[in-house]
């Protein structure tokens, strides 16, 4: 059995616990939590609060060494920019990249993700280095009957990858680049389903009226739907509980009913949002509409970071400026939307999320020795306003040490990831 100890213990489910301890056993999941007199101090980390793995709900890991692409673009110019930038390299490129996204994920305490796969390398990549995922094979297009031409070769080139902890998934992009029809395939095939809804003004405008600034990229998205995304799929009957809606920046009141009424999770991607200038997404009324709603990154091609830390700040000051109120998100709320919130996400809240006996030991190892949050008054507000990708010591998945400050394992994968970057940008500099 191995036993972890530190100042603090946040479970999320139930409060912080002052000089505590995770025993984990052998098979990987937590045995007990309690203080250390009773369970003593097996691995001491000192001025640091252990907390439940970072569940990152919506990703793109094979969009790692994208960040400054096209920035300052709009929307419509941004997406066709990713496009066609993306159909440039190979899977192996994607294979190097997206390890690069799964390191800065474990470094950020992540370990857990839903990614949204254009090529299904995240699944090998998370595989590889032990972070969690539902890997959610990306689709396009109109044609239904293409579907499995394209997702059984995906299928079964990452079928090796898959497992209890690397899930497969299904994500049709988006309303305006897949059919309805397109969804109800999808829809067929039992998976779990993410989805991209109501990111932007220009998207809700090409869908209700076929006009817009996105109308001069037309020759790359399905037909206008004559109504929004979420309106059209809620008549259609493609949502559900097994669907990740990715934004919904734009959703008004009538789309957050039918979200709530149909059981979907949202993915709140604030600095994304913000990056894009979608918009700041209506957290409040989602929450209180009882939809399951989590903080994500998204990619960094539309982020500076795979920084779970930042994105609950981000979250938090969006929120308050929103609602014009100080109470709007707090700490302790938006800790709960990064772990067990994107657990219940990705409908795997018995098994992650929160540290608790029969859970998987996926924990955060984080110090605030070198921020001005010692002494202790609140470990919660601490570790949200305090946190960084710096203050991170460890990150463990299943129990076992998945980054360690520092480590040599870490550096090595670090220099291969950014020869995938310079393969990348070579890529990007051919006429």
């Amino acid at each position: 059995m191995r036993v972890l100890s530190a100042d603090w213990v946040v479970p999320v489910e139930g409060p912080p616990l002052r000089d505590g301890a995770v025993a984990i056993g052998d098979d990987g999941r937590i045995v007990s939590i309690g203080p250390v007199a009773e369970l003593g101090e097996g691995e001491r980390f000192p001025d640091a609060v252990l907390l439940p793995g970072f569940v990152n709900a919506h990703t793109h890991l094979e969009y790692a060494t994208y960040a400054g692409f096209g920035d300052g673009l709009s929307f419509g110019p941004w997406i066709a920019l990713h496009v066609e930038r993306k159909a440039r390299i190979e899977f192996e490129e994607m294979e190097a990249i997206s390890r690069l996204g799964v390191l800065e994920c474990l470094r950020s305490g992540i370990t857990t993700v839903g990614d949204c796969s254009f090529s299904g390398a995240a699944a090998t990549a998370c595989a590889e280095l032990g972070l969690g995922a539902i890997v959610y094979l990306e689709v396009f297009g109109s044609d239904e009957s293409a579907l499995l031409d394209r997702f059984d070769p995906m299928r079964e080139r990452i079928s090796g990858a898959l497992s209890d902890r690397v899930l497969l998934g299904i994500s049709p992009h988006a309303p305006y680049t897949c059919t309805l029809d397109l969804y109800g395939a999808c829809a067929e095939l039992g998976l779990p389903m993410a989805t991209h809804l109501a990111e932007s003004e220009a998207e809700t405008e090409y869908l209700r009226t076929g006009g817009g600034t996105w109308q001069a990229f037309s020759e790359m998205l399905v037909a206008p739907l004559g109504t929004t995304g979420i309106r059209a799929l809620a008549e259609a009957g493609l949502l559900g509980p097994n669907v990740l809606a990715a934004h919904c920046v734009q959703a008004d009141a009538e789309e957050i009913e039918l979200l709530a009424v149909n059981d979907v999770a949202v993915a709140h991607c604030p600095r994304s949002n913000g990056y894009l200038g979608c918009g700041v997404a209506p957290l409040t009324a989602l929450r209180e509409a009882g939809l399951r709603v989590c903080i994500a990154t998204d990619s960094p091609a539309s982020t500076p970071s795979f920084d779970m830390f930042d994105e609950m700040r981000a979250a938090i000051i969006g929120a308050r400026a929103r609602e014009r109120r100080p109470d709007a998100l707090s700490a302790a709320d938006a800790l709960e939307l990064a772990t067990l919130g994107g657990a219940r996400a990705l409908g795997l809240d018995t098994e992650i999320g929160s540290l608790a006996p029969g859970k998987w030991a996926d924990l955060t190892v984080l110090s605030l020795a070198a921020t001005p949050h010692l002494p202790w008054e609140d470990p919660v507000t601490a570790a949200v306003l305090g946190g960084s990708p710096e203050g991170v010591l460890a990150t463990l998945a299943s129990g076992e040490t998945r980054y360690e400050k520092g480590g040599k394992t870490w550096l090595e994968l670090i220099d291969v990831a950014q020869s995938a970057r310079g393969r990348l940008l070579l890529h990007a500099a051919r006429p």
